[in-house]
């Protein structure tokens, strides 16, 4: 292994951090120190599957890599749920923040732009640095007290009591969501959600057109809940992740409303954080 290969490495009460300029060295470290477990990987490469593969010879504690954009079909983070399938908490950095190939730069200036189940039930989230992120992951001293794996998250209460609130299903509503919070979720809003909606009754919801599909079937919800007078909307399955209601929030953008959202002022285009707050009336 040459010796510019070797990692930057990080001491810290609570662990080592080992920050090398490419994922590609891991294995080559790992060779010539076997007993190499439970460190804290930092590599400037992308943090994909092939990436993650490597990476996972050191048998990392977390790992911290680069976004590169994302990338085609999200290439350049799918590795992010690979180490998640393994219980690995993981965070991608914004490659605009740190080098490719420069380990240093991406621990000392990177800013993490996505993460993991795993690293956001230890309380790491985009906008954080680097180096921070790393300490964080270390000591869990960001971990909330509860972490719920449903992912509900508050986002905003108004005045008149209403709230808007991400969760990955329509079928995680819970009863106080009923005739009160504006749900965002991450399912499709096709004929097998439309129960739910009529069981929970939220305020009002966003959630995913599942790329509409075949005679709109993705949609197909919207109308049906009119009746029930419950406004509803989708975004774009190509603007925010399903299965993911914060990215519902946070990324989407409206494809389709029900008349009863579009009296209140949703509209096609518009993003979801707006819409949401326009659904809170």
């Amino acid at each position: 292994m040459a010796s510019s290969h070797a990692p930057r490495i990080v001491q810290s009460p609570h662990g080592r951090i080992l920050v090398f300029d490419s994922a590609t060295y891991v294995e080559g470290y790992v060779a010539e120190a076997p007993q190499t477990t439970g460190d804290l990987v930092v590599n400037a490469s992308y943090s994909g599957v092939l990436c993650a593969r490597m990476v996972m010879s050191a048998r990392p504690r977390a790992v911290i890599g680069l976004d590169c954009a994302i990338g085609k079909d999200g290439a350049g983070i799918a590795g992010l749920w690979y180490y998640e399938a393994l219980a690995v908490p993981s965070a991608a950095v914004d490659v605009m923040t740190a080098e490719m190939g420069n380990g240093s730069d991406l621990y000392d200036n990177g800013i993490v732009s996505r993460v993991n189940d795993a690293a956001q039930a230890l309380g790491i989230e985009p906008g954080m640095r680097t180096r921070d992120a790393a300490q964080y992951l270390l000591t869990g001293e960001k971990k909330p007290a509860v972490f719920e794996p449903t992912r509900r998250r508050l986002i905003h209460t108004a005045a008149n009591g209403r709230s808007i609130v991400c969760t990955d299903s329509i079928a995680y509503a819970l009863p106080e969501d009923r005739e009160r919070n504006v749900l965002c979720t991450a399912g499709h809003t096709g004929r097998s959600v439309i129960g739910y909606f009529r069981d929970y009754r939220p305020w009002a919801f966003i959630c995913s057109d599942g790329g509409v599909g075949k005679n709109n079937s993705g949609l197909s919800a919207l109308e049906a809940v009119e009746a029930d007078g419950i406004p509803g909307a989708s975004v774009s399955a190509l603007t925010a992740r399903m299965g993911d209601g914060q990215s519902t929030y946070f990324d989407g953008v409206i494809s389709a409303a029900n008349k009863l959202a579009r009296d209140k002022g949703v509209q096609v285009g518009q993003s979801a954080k707006e819409a949401a707050l326009r659904l809170l009336d």
